[in-house]
């Protein structure tokens, strides 16, 4: 059995991480701990666990094998680099963490402490994406030329542990960054999943629109960001990632090919459909993606605790995450500077 700790009780802690757990018949939930110590109290009573005064105490057990960090994103880094000295496996929400340092630094402890980090993106892991690159692959659509995709909801503000507009999402202190990190970074990753290359070139600009503090001004981060991607395979991919789509959450990606298009989650009867040059239809039924509003089985705790009693290197380990962690911080460098941003080795940055 996996003895597991969590740190952070928050909303997705309590939604995600927890009933998965929980449901894992190889995980058990040993330890708790969160700043809201009430909280983190009564998760140890529902599950029979322990909770702990501190990261530090909950780290010192030698019972506990792994743990999630589900805190806010500027405490990512040093909790997990910490949980990893202490001889722990480390799966961390996204973002990764708040600076590429850091990201890189959390990948060289994983490797020198011999323990797995996984990092939660779990949108490879969504039954259609899965099954979309296995077309993708057989060549459905021949080769993919460029692609296009989205992730926007109303925001944060109604899924916070604590709702309203004091939500930490938007403070620049504890979350360091917007939208583009919280819903970009999956797309991010998404695209070169799906696409089998690796973002080179960024163009980029984020923004802030609508979301404000509770005093009236707009908060210190982006809450929308569109990006150009130029991907090392040649494909050309656009992404939008939005907090302010007040209606209907969307969740969709679109391949165009040499031979036909691909609509992943933009249809509202089928998770994929391919439309061919020829204009043949194929529809595939797998669901549909998980969302705020309607929660399901994520796969990323499956996958984690099956990798850790297997002994195997996860699919979503922090070094096959870095790719996308670089391409967003380069995202908000090329907003920032308002230039191209180029990742290629050998390159210089483009103005």
């Amino acid at each position: 059995m996996i003895r597991v700790g969590i740190i952070g009780c928050g909303k997705i802690a309590q939604t995600r991480h927890i009933p998965e757990y929980a449901a894992h018949p190889d995980a058990v939930l040993a330890g708790f701990y969160d700043l809201n110590q009430e909280r983190a109290q009564e998760l140890a009573q529902r599950y029979q666990g322990k909770a702990y005064p501190s990261v530090e105490a909950l780290l010192a057990d030698d019972s506990i094998d792994a743990v999630s960090v589900c805190t806010a994103n500027n405490a990512h880094a040093s909790i997990s680099i910490a949980a990893l000295r202490a001889g722990k496996h480390v799966l961390c929400e996204k973002p990764m963490a708040t600076t590429l340092a850091d990201c890189e630094r959390m990948v060289a402890e994983a490797a020198r402490a011999h323990r797995f980090l996984m990092i939660g993106q779990n949108q490879r892991l969504a039954p259609a994406h899965v099954r979309a690159r296995e077309l993708l692959a057989r060549g459905e659509i021949g080769t993919i030329l460029t692609a296009r995709t989205t992730f926007g909801h109303g925001g944060p503000e109604s899924w916070s542990i604590d709702p309203g507009n004091g939500t930490w999402f938007f403070d620049p202190q504890r979350a360091a960054m917007g939208v583009m990190a919280d819903l970009g970074i999956h797309k991010t990753d998404l695209l070169q999943f799906l696409c089998g290359g690796t973002i080179c070139r960024v163009t980029a600009r984020l923004a802030t629109l609508d979301k404000r503090t509770p005093s009236g001004e707009l908060i210190g981060v982006d809450d929308n960001a569109f990006c150009i991607y130029e991907m090392d395979n040649g494909v050309m991919a656009m992404l939008q990632a939005s907090w302010t789509h007040y209606g209907a959450e969307d969740n969709s990606t679109v391949l165009y090919g040499t031979e036909g298009m691909m609509r992943i989650y933009d249809d509202p009867n089928y998770a994929i459909v391919i439309i061919k040059k020829s204009g043949e239809r194929q529809f595939y039924e797998l669901g549909s993606i998980q969302t705020n509003d309607n929660q399901s089985d994520s796969g990323v705790i499956a996958q984690w605790v099956d990798c850790l009693v297997q002994g195997r290197e996860p699919e979503l380990s922090g070094q096959s995450v870095l790719p996308a962690m670089r391409a967003v911080f380069a995202a908000i460098t090329a907003s920032r500077e308002g230039k191209t941003v180029s990742l290629c080795s050998g390159e210089e940055e483009l103005t």
